[in-house]
């Protein structure tokens, strides 16, 4: 995948983007921003664990400055991969994920979909598969980050498998 762009305003509140925003506006809060970057890539990490996916050989680092999330390591399946970019973009204050993921054991790559509003997922079934009955296929694929099918936002990625 390589780069992935998120809404940097939506998603999981992890951290504190305006004090990350502030610290990189301030040429002399290296130190601070430094700290604060550590502590939202702790953050991300942290969430990824509590969705149940596989962290153990996975290193997340966030760069304040250019609201960049990088994830590398190592994941057993693609369907783990792609949750744990979602993961990390999903969040408010990132902007972009930098993918250096590793699938032991590789599988095609499902798409993505940006919500907007007026999105359900039986709206983004139809136009993707045809069918506005396939929702909890997508439903499915985006688990256990997304609770019910009705709760998805604007800006939020999804994946759509194939």
């Amino acid at each position: 995948m390589g780069l992935l762009s998120f809404v940097r305003e939506a998603g999981e509140k992890l951290f504190g983007r305006k004090d990350v925003e502030a610290a990189a506006a301030d040429s002399g809060a290296a130190e601070r921003l430094a700290d604060l970057n550590a502590k939202a890539a702790a953050a991300i990490l942290a969430y990824i664990g509590t969705q149940g996916l596989d962290a153990s050989a996975l290193s997340v680092s966030f760069d304040g400055a250019t609201s960049t999330v990088t994830a590398s390591g190592s994941v057993s399946d693609q369907a783990t991969k792609e949750k744990i970019l979602l993961c990390c973009g999903n969040v408010d204050g990132v902007e972009q994920v930098i993918d250096q993921l590793a699938v032991t054991h590789p599988e095609p790559e499902a798409q993505f979909h940006t919500v907007v509003r007026g999105d359900t997922l039986s709206a983004i079934a139809k136009h993707y598969y045809g069918n506005a009955n396939a929702y909890m296929k997508i439903f499915e694929a985006n688990r256990p980050m997304l609770g019910h099918p009705d709760k998805i936002y604007p800006g939020q990625m999804l994946r759509i498998p194939t």
